[in-house]
């Protein structure tokens, strides 16, 4: 089995209380000198007079983002850059994992996030990757340099933290350990089914040592160890081992004993959390007398689990949440009150609380707790705030919180997670191939064939889009998807040239491509390799979602003169019947409201076609970016479509932005379009085709629906808040809108009854 997490406990937070465990909990204990015996020692933590002399990190400058900027090293006592000359991704790859992240992805040069102030530290470093520090790279010495601030070197790192690294502050502190640490962790099973199915969910409990894997000494094992350890391997409970069945498989084996004492509380999201004994001395076998490996049993949540009976035994939060993220596992924290979605503040957002959440929605343990919106913003309101678990909880609403006010958090505050989840060896049935990057290329999946052997083949572009290539991107581990291709004789880089599958259709939510629905027997119209289903990924994407309450308190009735609206009729904004009218004389009864459409998301929202593409309309005197950019409807009780509106976005800009955010994109002179991460763009009710065209509407009770983005023709991080609805009631002279939401704003059993009663029988308005 191939590790499913990987575990580096090289550097700690600078949070004024030093972490052995580098997971913001302390686990303090004794300072011992190994012994030539087989006689078991306690970790031990440097002391603070060799802590004062380590090396400090940071990331810095402007526009960056969180994983990214020049990289400053604080050296006696002062703070100071890294020279450009010589710098290669392998350097990137040391200081990023310094820096908290698992690794790099690429490096700038000649300052690219401004310039630094104070000393060049370093010049011409060469490292081979395999570093665990930058000052043990060959160098030119500390403080020895030809260079100005002008070639100041910066990272861009691979935007997932260590396992357990606490999100705070951006300073790190580099931290020297023995060789008696825990790395990596893994279950290796013994009983035949379980080697050949997963995820893994029994087997003997095993630490990565050097270059071999070790065991753990089972005597004083507890409940609250396995429940450690089934944590970070992604499962949310531990159950009882057959003990006897084990024994006679382990008394076979030659064991080596790593760890003599494992005494965790069960509240740690890694074993290195918890105090630990090791075996330090010249025996191969350890020290075990009378016990045996560590055996430990998991119980899979509901979308790991293979029993169909058991998954429907086992339950979920339905008050719970995660929003916005790539992964199952991963997102937005938000939570059910008073059958509406809210956010949770990120103030004293920690592992312990984070880990609650994860169990809670049937994952293992936290691997990340998130601040800062790093999920994408919410849009609701805000239900909890100083969320404070002991980690024992069942669901965070058992945890000690407050109740949030206006001044006491914002959306860009909302607490997010990543949850530790089973390995499922899922990127190794599909990869892409002749991109640029490994983010982009053409996709290829491994076909199992009749003689038992297997062969890569490639997809049938026709009907391939974003959905199917956001599964792509999942699958992969490489976040979102930017581009659904259907031609990719651009990246002909592979020996691949036969066409397997086709009919692909994705939903978006599956986790692989296997997930999806496909032809039973291969039918594509153009199965040329250069037709071959293509993808390029991003680990960033934007996510936009009107505003429910704008739409609700700008909503009216107008009846425009025909005169007026030839190039609206033009544009094709008004309904069919419109053809057949009197022209110029009469007019379009029409139900305005404005649309003011966020981007709250990690990327900003551009249109999929570049300028070259896009189509004048002179009728108006402004240029097309996309064909459809929302979809307007007046829905009946059933759902039936009775009266539409489109709006192509014929000006996608900034019209304003959050504090502290500037603007990037305006329509003047054939400019830019776009909505900027934190901005928004407002189309006023009193511009054309920001309507539906109700002419032709009898009186009655109605649900207005608003749909950005339909077609998906832009990557998002979420789509489920793309459609708001209203219950609105026509008379045959005025309306009244009321009730008005995201779609997925409110808990099922409150969509239910709104759905069921969309209107009302009198003039007033209940709440």
């Amino acid at each position: 089995m191939e590790p499913n997490h990987l575990w580096r406990c090289t550097m700690t937070l600078l949070l004024g209380v030093w972490s052995m465990s580098c997971m913001g909990q302390t686990t303090p204990s004794t300072q011992t000198t190994p012994s030539a015996t087989t006689t078991p020692t306690a970790k031990t933590t440097p002391p603070p007079t060799q802590q004062s002399n380590r090396l400090k990190f940071r990331l810095a400058g402007y526009p960056r983002k969180h994983n990214e900027g020049r990289v400053e090293v604080f050296y006696k006592g002062e703070w100071g850059t890294i020279c450009d000359d010589d710098f290669s991704l392998f350097n990137a790859h040391v200081l990023c994992r310094q820096l908290g992240f698992v690794s790099a992805t690429g490096w700038t040069h000649s300052a690219k996030y401004g310039k630094g102030t104070g000393k060049i530290w370093l010049d011409n470093v060469q490292c081979s990757g395999s570093e665990t520090s930058i000052s043990v790279c060959k160098s030119r010495g500390w403080g020895n340099s030809d260079c100005t601030h002008d070639e100041d070197a910066g990272v861009v790192c691979k935007d997932e933290r260590l396992p357990g690294y606490v999100d705070t502050d951006n300073v790190i502190e580099h931290l020297q350990v023995d060789e008696y640490h825990i790395e990596e962790v893994r279950l290796r099973p013994v009983v035949t089914t379980a080697k050949r199915r997963l995820p893994v969910t029994e087997g003997v409990v095993e630490v990565r040592y050097k270059d071999t894997w070790a065991q753990v000494c089972d005597r004083g094992w507890t409940p609250k160890n396995s429940r450690v350890i089934c944590g970070m391997m992604g499962f949310p409970h531990e159950r009882k081992v057959n003990k006897n069945f084990y024994r006679l498989y382990t008394e076979r084996q030659k064991n080596h004993f790593l760890v003599h004492s494992v005494a965790c509380l069960g509240t740690e999201v890694h074993l290195a959390a918890c105090p630990l004994q090791f075996n330090k001395g010249n025996s191969t076998e350890g020290s075990c007398e009378d016990g045996l490996p560590a055996v430990v049993s998991c119980i899979a949540g509901p979308l790991y689990t293979h029993n169909a009976a058991l998954r429907k035994k086992l339950k979920v939060s339905k008050t719970v949440r995660l929003k916005g993220g790539t992964h199952a596992g991963e997102g937005r924290v938000e939570v059910l009150k008073g059958g509406v979605w809210g956010t949770v503040c990120d103030d004293r957002w920690n592992l312990q609380t984070a880990s609650v959440v994860c169990r809670e929605l049937g994952f293992g343990s936290a691997k990340e707790a998130l601040t800062g919106a790093r999920m994408g913003q919410g849009m609701g309101p805000i239900h909890m705030n100083e969320v404070q678990c002991a980690g024992t909880e069942r669901s965070i609403w058992g945890c000690h919180f407050k109740n949030i006010t206006e001044e006491d958090c914002q959306h860009t505050e909302d607490a997010s997670v990543r949850c530790n989840t089973p390995y499922m060896a899922y990127e190794k049935a599909v990869r892409i191939g002749g991109g640029r990057s490994r983010y982009e290329g053409r996709v290829e999946v491994l076909q199992a064939l009749p003689n038992g052997t297997q062969r890569w083949g490639l997809l049938c572009g026709d009907g391939w889009g974003t959905p199917e290539a956001m599964v792509v991107c999942r699958q992969l581990g490489l976040g979102y998807a930017n581009h659904g291709l259907k031609e990719t004789w651009y990246w002909d880089g592979s020996n691949v040239t036969d066409m397997v599958w086709s009919g692909v259709k994705c939903t978006g939510n599956e986790m692989s491509l296997s997930q999806c629905q496909r032809h039973k027997v291969f039918n594509c119209q153009k199965s040329a390799a250069r037709f071959a289903a293509g993808v390029i990924c991003s680990e960033t994407a934007s996510d936009l979602v009107l505003n429910a309450t704008l739409v609700q308190q700008t909503t009216y009735i107008e009846d425009r003169p025909l005169h007026m609206l030839y190039c609206a009729a033009e544009e094709d904004c008004l309904s069919k019947t419109a053809a057949q009218a009197n022209w110029p004389y009469g007019h379009r009864r029409l139900l305005r409201f404005s649309s003011q459409i966020h981007n709250v998301g990690r990327a900003d929202f551009r249109p999929r076609l570049g300028r070259h593409s896009w189509v004048w309309h002179a009728c108006h005197g402004h240029y097309h970016s996309m064909d459809i950019f929302t979809h307007y409807d007046l829905l009946s009780t059933n759902g039936t479509k009775m009266a539409e509106g489109h709006k192509a976005s014929f000006c996608l800009e900034d019209s304003e932005c959050q504090e502290g955010i500037s603007k990037r994109y305006e329509c003047a002179n054939f400019g830019e379009q776009g909505i900027t991460v934190g901005c928004w763009d407002l189309y006023r009710h009193d511009i054309d085709c920001q309507w539906i065209d109700i002419t032709d509407l009898k009186p009655g009770n109605y649900i207005l629906q608003v749909v950005i983005n339909p077609n998906q023709e832009v990557s998002e991080m979420d789509y489920t808040n793309n459609a708001m609805k209203c219950s609105c009631k026509y008379d045959g002279h005025r309306i009244w809108v009321h009730s008005c939401h995201i779609g997925d704003a409110f808990s099922e059993e409150v969509e239910r009854k709104f759905e069921k009663y969309p209107g009302q029988f009198n003039n007033q308005i209940t709440n």
